[in-house]
């Protein structure tokens, strides 16, 4: 019998190989021939599947975004069987996005390579741009819960209230992420850690500040 191919498979393989690059030397550093031997791959295997640097860019994007978002659903799944307000789902979730951690810094520089490509690329561009739609509007949808449950007040424009913590979450990334030592293990970079999170939960209660009535 002819042998099985699993595309998905081999095109993750060159993904994971494409983010420990940037991970470990930004993305200036990845080439077809260095994400092969990082993959473990001949080169005209990763020029099979993907004939230029941004394809593999793109894909490995989608790859890490979808990843957060399977945790953000995981997320939601615990916090049903838990009976866990709202609002602390959407505290655990928006962290996701931080680089407080090697996993989620890891995560973060593949994003930031992605930001700084989709100048000069429109197909990159519209990827960021519907992920961040995507974003808002599973906050919009929490917002929303939140005033059905009586977490968020009723008044509450749930599209404004999601930009706000899209935005804030964004800026924070930016500024943990991007420094030259942002990968120290120092009492700066922790405390800076520490004060994204106090802010994140600070905002996120300002938006969610009453008591859940389905678990009274």
């Amino acid at each position: 019998m002819p042998k099985v191919v699993d595309h998905q498979a081999r095109r993750i393989q060159v993904a994971d190989a494409v983010q420990q690059l940037i991970t470990e030397q930004g993305l200036d550093r990845v080439t077809v021939a260095r994400t092969a031997a990082a993959a473990g791959v001949s080169v005209g295997h990763v020029q099979h599947y993907f004939p230029t640097k941004d394809e593999m860019l793109l894909f490995t994007h989608g790859r890490v975004v979808q990843q957060v978002l399977d945790r953000v659903s995981e997320l939601g799944e615990r916090a049903t069987r838990q009976r866990l307000p709202i609002r602390d789902v959407v505290v655990e979730g928006l962290v996701e996005w931080l680089p407080v951690d090697p996993r989620r810094r890891s995560a973060h520089r593949v994003v930031l390579a992605f930001l700084g490509r989709t100048v000069d690329n429109p197909r990159l561009a519209h990827a960021h741009a519907d992920t961040g739609r995507l974003i808002r509007s599973m906050l919009a949808t929490a917002v929303q819960n939140g005033k059905e449950c009586g977490e968020v007040p009723d008044g509450t424009d749930q599209d404004l209230a999601a930009l706000e913590l899209h935005s804030l979450v964004e800026g924070l990334a930016l500024q943990l992420g991007s420094g030259p030592d942002a990968d120290a293990a120092d009492a700066a970079n922790a405390d800076a850690s520490r004060t994204a999170l106090a802010l994140v939960a600070a905002r996120v209660q300002a938006v969610f500040p009453g008591r859940c009535r389905q678990y009274e």
